[in-house]
């Protein structure tokens, strides 16, 4: 089964809380600290594999967790780090991250590998926070979550040619008669609704590989037919072979195959008609195709055509000559420099604010943002000594300033991030 489209979710792992401990040690104020870090939780990492084509075992793992990091211990031992966690998918596999709606990965080359959800750091334990003024402090931080995001994972056949054209023009049976590949060939359209892959061997010792992709009508650009199913496959081959059935055996104009074409790709990406492309006259063995093909020269006297005919195999030799020569002048750093162009897109962000202070529909003011979610994601509240570091932090940020600036007195309640604490000032 080929699947090209799926949603997940990845969960790394949290980092290991780190500990509060002393050891018995002689002059030593209560033993010295002696509470180890905990450790880091794994990441999610998805791995380029050439041997794959689909991404079917994603679709059947929904959700996809790393370990987590073990917690600090006693005599200054660290806890051990969360395992990663490695996810083969095809080359040319794209991953999103659907609630930011960006590209979180390009994966284009065997063996790339691309963190997709970083593990949490862990905490340290009381002997890090040991200072001459403080020889035995009694604070020890959690470990920070785990990212969590939902991801689409989506599979762009990464191919040198790709078959493109109208339903029935010949384009299975080509790829079929050229290489190994054994698609569904029929009488009727739409027979080939995936991608299929052959390797293509020329006489000289050359070879490369073909992709044979679904037909394509008018309107696909806009979702008709198989729509982007079709398109997002075709951005990934650094060859276009135009095949068109030039004896009309549907009673459809040649010529106006090879303009609608084209224009489908135009509207889905101009830069698709930038890339090299060959026209293949198809099916010269029937009725009326000499003369069709007279008619196609005489108005794109400048465009390659390579008459042939797949049911016979005739001329196929210099198809393949002429498709590895073109295949030699395109450059395959360009050919991934030009994707990661187009999937890629760079704003302006302004930088966050560390925190912000909203009144709330009861009167009370709730401190939220990034840095105070941090400190509150590492601070123990069970330990007095952590939860006056945490008050600290937060004073260090400006917040008790600016609480007061806004009229909050000692003794009211404010919230942070939801949690109710008593002002002090």
């Amino acid at each position: 089964m080929f699947i090209d489209d799926v949603t997940i979710t990845v969960k790394a792992g949290n980092g290991g809380n780190g500990v509060v401990a002393f050891r018995r040690e002689k002059f030593v104020p209560k033993g010295g600290p002696s509470g180890g870090n905990g450790g880091r939780g794994g990441d999610i990492i998805f791995v380029g594999e050439e041997g794959l084509t689909t991404l079917l075992d994603l679709r059947y793992n929904r959700i996809i967790k790393a370990q987590n990091g073990q917690n600090g211990m006693a005599k200054d031992c660290y806890g051990k780090d969360g395992e990663d966690v490695y996810i083969k998918v095809p080359i040319g596999t794209v991953v999103y991250d659907k609630g930011k709606n960006v590209v979180i990965a390009d994966i284009t080359r065997h063996k790339q590998e691309a963190i997709i959800a970083h593990g949490g750091k862990g905490g340290r334990g009381n002997s890090a926070f040991a200072t001459p003024r403080i020889p035995a402090p009694e604070i020890c931080e959690k470990g920070l979550p785990g990212e969590e995001k939902e991801i689409r994972v989506e599979l762009k056949v990464l191919a040198d040619v790709g078959l493109v054209g109208f339903p029935s023009v010949g384009k299975s049976t080509l790829i079929s008669v050229v290489s190994a590949a054994r698609p569904k060939i029929a009488d009727y359209h739409f027979t080939t609704l995936v991608p299929n892959l052959g390797v293509v061997k020329v006489k000289d010792g050359r070879s490369f590989v073909m992709a044979d992709l679904p037909g394509l009508i008018e309107g696909a650009s806009s979702g008709a037919g198989l729509g982007f199913q079709f398109l997002k496959h075709i951005e990934r081959t650094r060859v276009i072979v135009h095949v068109i059935d030039m004896a009309s055996f549907e009673g459809r104009d040649p010529y106006d195959d090879y303009v609608k074409i084209n224009e489908e790709l135009r509207l889905y990406n101009e830069k698709l008609l930038l890339r090299p492309q060959i026209v293949v006259a198809n099916k010269m063995d029937l009725a009326g195709a000499k003369e069709n093909l007279e008619e196609f020269k005489k108005k794109l006297p400048d465009v390659l055509v390579v008459p042939i005919s797949a049911y016979t195999k005739s001329n196929l030799d210099e198809l393949l000559y002429k498709i590895a020569d073109i295949l030699e002048t395109v450059s395959l750093d360009e050919f991934i420099e030009t994707i990661s162009d187009e999937v890629v897109e760079y704003k302006y962000e302004k930088e966050e604010k560390p925190f912000e202070i909203i009144l709330e529909d009861d009167g009370v003011y709730n401190v939220v943002g990034p840095m105070i979610k941090k400190f509150f994601d590492v601070t123990d509240f069970s330990r007095d000594e952590n939860v006056k570091l945490f008050a600290r932090r937060l004073r260090n940020l400006g917040v008790d300033n600016e609480l007061r600036r806004l009229g909050v007195k000692h003794g009211d309640i404010v919230r942070v991030l939801d949690y109710e604490f008593e002002f002090f000032d």
